[in-house]
Formats: C-alpha cells, sequence, structure tokens
C-alpha cells in the first residue's frame, strides 16, 4: 500500500517507517564516550603519557581508527518480519480495487546500516488500472476500456501497456521482490539529525500479464531524517526518486516521493508516529498519490514486536483506506 508495504512500517524508534534502526544499534552509536582523569600525584605522569600518545596516535591513526572500529563492531542482527496489509480504492476510475499485500522481510543489521530482501505474496482484484509498483498500489491504465475504445476492439487486459477490463477480476501470486540498503551517514547530535542514505532494486518477479506488477525493473535512491525533539517526541522527514522501468505500451513517469511525519512513545514498549506521505503519478491524467498514514509498533520483549497501520487516502492516485497488522522477531 502506500506506506503500508514499507520495510519499516514498523516504525522508527526503531526509527520511522523506513527500516527499524535497532535500539542497541542508537545507544551504541550515541552513547557518550568515558574519560578519565589523572590524580594529583600522577599528573605530571599523565601528561607525559598524553603526549606520547597524542604523537603516537598521529603517526598511527589510520591503522588505528580501522582497527577500533573492526573490535567494536558488534556481531550481525537479524529481523524476520511479516505482515498483511490490505487497501482499496477506486483511484478514480469507476469501479474499486481491493489489493491483498502480504510481505516477509529479512533484514540485516550492521553498525552503520542495514540490508533488507522483501518478499511478498499479492492478491488483486480489479480490472488491471491499477497495480502494484514496488509494493505500492499504482494507478498505471486508463479509467475505463471504452475510455479508450479498446474493449471493442478486443484487446482490453491486465497487461501494464493493455486498456482495462469491462470488469472486475481476481489475480494473485508471488509480487515483485525488493532489495533494499541503507547506511547511517551522520548520527543524530544535539544539532543535526540522523541522517541516512537508502537504496533500492525492485525485481520484476510479479506476473505482469495478470495486473500484479509491471513487469521490468526498477530502481531507486532517497535519504532519511529522524530528529529527537524530546524524550518521547521524534520528527522524520523522508525522500526519494525511482527510475520506472518501461513496460511495453507504456509510457511513465519517474516518481518523486516524500513524507513528513511526527512520532511519540506512549509507553516505553510502544511507540506512534502520523505520516503525510506524496507520490508523484506515473501516468499524467491522475493526481499524485497523497495520504495520512499512521502506524504502531508495541514491543512485547527484546525479541517480538507487532505492528499496526491504517492509511487514508487524501487523492484520487491513492486508496480511499487501508490497514495491516505485523509481526517482527529479532535474533
Amino acid at each position: 500500500m502506500v506506506g503500508l508495504n514499507r520495510p519499516a512500517m514498523l516504525g522508527r524508534h526503531t526509527v520511522g517507517k523506513g527500516a527499524p534502526v535497532n535500539s542497541q544499534v542508537q545507544a551504541m552509536k550515541h552513547a557518550p564516550a568515558r574519560c578519565l582523569r589523572p590524580s594529583t600525584s600522577r599528573s605530571k605522569a599523565g601528561i607525559l603519557c598524553g603526549v606520547v600518545l597524542i604523537v603516537i596516535g598521529i603517526s598511527t591513526s589510520g591503522w588505528a581508527a580501522a582497527e577500533d572500529e573492526r573490535q567494536s563492531l558488534p556481531a550481525p542482527q537479524w529481523r524476520v518480519s511479516a505482515t498483511v496489509n490490505y487497501s482499496s480504492g477506486s483511484y478514480g476510475t469507476d469501479s474499486r480495487t481491493n489489493i491483498l499485500y502480504a510481505p516477509m522481510t529479512v533484514r540485516r543489521m550492521f553498525r552503520d546500516g542495514d540490508v533488507s530482501l522483501t518478499v511478498p505474496f499479492v492478491m488483486i482484484s480489479g480490472t488491471g488500472a491499477v497495480r502494484l509498483v514496488g509494493g505500492v498500489p499504482t494507478r498505471t491504465g486508463s479509467a475505463t476500456a471504452s475510455s479508450v475504445g479498446a474493449l471493442a476492439a478486443g484487446s482490453g487486459g491486465k497487461g501494464p501497456g493493455a486498456s482495462p477490463l469491462s470488469s472486475s477480476t481476481t489475480d494473485g501470486g508471488l509480487g515483485d521482490i525488493i532489495l533494499r540498503g541503507r547506511y547511517y551517514l551522520i548520527e543524530e547530535s544535539t544539532i543535526m539529525p540522523l541522517v541516512a542514505l537508502t537504496g533500492r532494486v525492485k525485481l520484476p518477479t510479479a506476473d505482469a500479464e495478470s495486473g500484479l506488477g509491471t513487469g521490468e525493473f526498477d530502481e531507486g535512491a532517497g535519504v532519511e531524517l529522524t530528529k529527537t525533539l524530546t524524550d518521547r517526541w521524534l520528527a522524520y522527514l523522508d525522500g526519494g526518486y525511482n527510475i520506472i522501468g518501461e513496460a511495453p505500451g507504456t509510457s511513465f513517469n519517474n516518481q518523486w516521493w516524500y513524507d513528513v511525519g511526527i512520532g511519540y512513545d506512549v509507553t516505553d514498549n510502544l511507540h506512534m508516529s502520523v505520516f503525510y506521505e506524496e507520490y508523484r503519478a506515473l501516468v499524467n491524467t491522475v493526481n499524485n498519490a497523497r495520504d495520512l498514514l499512521a502506524l504502531t509498533n508495541y514491543m512485547v520483549s527484546d525479541t517480538v514486536h507487532l505492528t499496526g497501520s491504517l492509511l487514508v487516502g487524501l487523492s484520487n492516485g491513492a486508496p480511499n483506506y487501508g490497514f495491516g497488522c505485523g509481526i517482527r522477531f529479532r535474533f
């Protein structure tokens, strides 16, 4: 769904909507360094040692930094999540499209980033005017088959370049697999937010002729900003650009997108957030997809998290509504 399928609809305190940032990693990255002050009786020796250490440090700074980083790297950490998302909307057409999107995501966390692989099951009931593009319900066809006169010619179908069917059919199967990576470029400070760079590739594994995808590769990159406002409030700002593969018979726009949100720690175990999202439409006859997305992340234990989402569409490029739930395991 618009926003619902993101690897991090799991809460970003855990970090917002993108893939969640491990709280242990956050604590490690932001933990203040300890300073030891020499006693008065040993101050001269301490100063001398300090000078020697500075000289040694300058001469071997590159080696020392690399060695320290290797020693401080934590063991790889894994996240496995499964969610079920449902959305429904007319998208400005004469009929309604209902979409079930159930992805399973495996994510490996590193000290300065993460890599994830999402494999979804998809079921779409519609005419073919709306399909999933990178896991997001997207209008890719004209409003009706008769609008282009193709139905009489017998060319209506669910393929990316075909005119929509005159009535809805239901198709399901494997969706597009998504490979996603993230690198934490700047750690959060008093002034600066946490800054992460992201990149992803959509593999065209969904059946395009059944209206489940476009049948083409998509690539995208983006940036995520997260800033702690108080002990319990956080602010989020994300944006990016997707290069959309051109399926036969189509002329899709490349897609910019952004979202802005705010999150609140209701309790030590419950984080809630709300986002405004906008995606550029792939076809010029449709308004950009705009919606409001509410997310919850409840920590049952250090190992198990429960997630939920609720979406309300604000334009005919987005679903009228959507909701989802999921579970995440970490080990």
